[in-house]
């Protein structure tokens, strides 16, 4: 399998996988924050979500995939910190504002940052069509944040701060999503890279949930914890696997752009799953979404 990826990287073959790939991430990380906004205070439900896929990995990373060459040692030391910071903003954002809210912040400022960042770190360069695509796309999700906003009641100075963590998140979003671009195409293989990625990056955050956890005054039960946390654990490796594999094989901002269409995948699902009214300007925004997505894959 990864001497087929590796044959096909750079080739139109690859354009349409990565496109598929990175569609693929979007529908699974609708889901994944899904779980991490739900019942279970969201730092518990991402510490049970890590250690899940950290223990899962292990065995592929330490006896499966070849091992990491020397000069993957620091950069997967700077995956783990970037990270941390990720998860750790995302999991404030969270505590402090509506999922609906955060959620499309987050996600519409990554993809217009990343777009940005693979033009200075990989020289990706786009047509102006494929820029009005990312604006489109962009505009349309916080729109949709705007318009989710009308529809919450917090209070001024949490929403505030909600506001500003959505959108330090978003930079970390386009900051790990640079970065483990650069480690993919880094190693020779690239489940060498998905393996340590997940085996590592899922060491740390369970500390912060064991302290959260203990600090609690009524701890939820770890069963149900540990549940969803499994479930996340097999959806991460759909969601970041997929997305890491498609900027290896293709333009990471396209990647990028193509990932954030999770927001309608999101809408899509609350409406067929959970019965939730769409409306027409969701349903305007959903659309503008989509085209620039459209825009920015057929626009080159």
């Amino acid at each position: 399998m990864s001497d087929w990826l590796i044959s096909i990287e750079g080739t139109e073959l690859g354009r349409h996988v990565a496109m598929s790939l990175a569609l693929l991430a979007a529908f699974s990380h609708a889901v994944f924050g899904a779980l991490q906004k739900g019942r279970y205070d969201p730092w518990l439900t991402r510490a049970a979500i890590d250690v899940n896929y950290s223990v899962m990995a292990a065995p592929f990373a330490l006896f499966v995939v070849p091992w990491p060459e020397p000069h993957m040692w620091p950069i997967f030391a700077g995956m783990v910190v970037i990270h941390i910071g990720y998860k750790w903003f995302q999991a404030m954002a969270y505590d402090r504002g509506a999922y609906t809210v955060v959620y499309p912040v987050v996600r519409g400022t990554g993809p217009l940052v990343t777009v940005i960042a693979a033009g200075f770190v990989f020289s990706e360069s786009y047509s102006s069509a494929q820029w009005i695509g990312v604006l489109a796309l962009s505009g349309g999700i916080f729109g949709l944040a705007a318009f989710n906003l009308t529809r919450v009641n917090i209070d001024a100075p949490r929403l505030r701060a909600a506001l500003g963590l959505a959108l330090l998140t978003g930079l970390f979003v386009a900051l790990y999503t640079t970065y483990d671009a650069y480690g993919i195409r880094a190693t020779a293989n690239p489940f060498t890279f998905l393996a340590w990625f997940f085996f590592l990056d899922g060491l740390t955050f369970p500390v912060l949930g064991v302290l959260r956890y203990r600090a609690l005054v009524n701890p939820p039960a770890l069963g149900g914890l540990m549940k969803r946390g499994f479930i996340g654990g097999l959806i991460a490796y759909i969601s970041f696997g997929s997305v890491m594999m498609a900027t290896r094989l293709d333009k990471v901002g396209e990647a990028a752009v193509l990932r954030e269409t999770s927001t309608v995948f999101a809408a899509v699902i609350g409406w067929l799953v959970l019965k939730e009214t769409v409306g027409w300007v969701r349903g305007l925004l959903m659309a503008t979404i989509a085209l620039g997505a459209v825009i920015v894959e057929f626009g080159g």
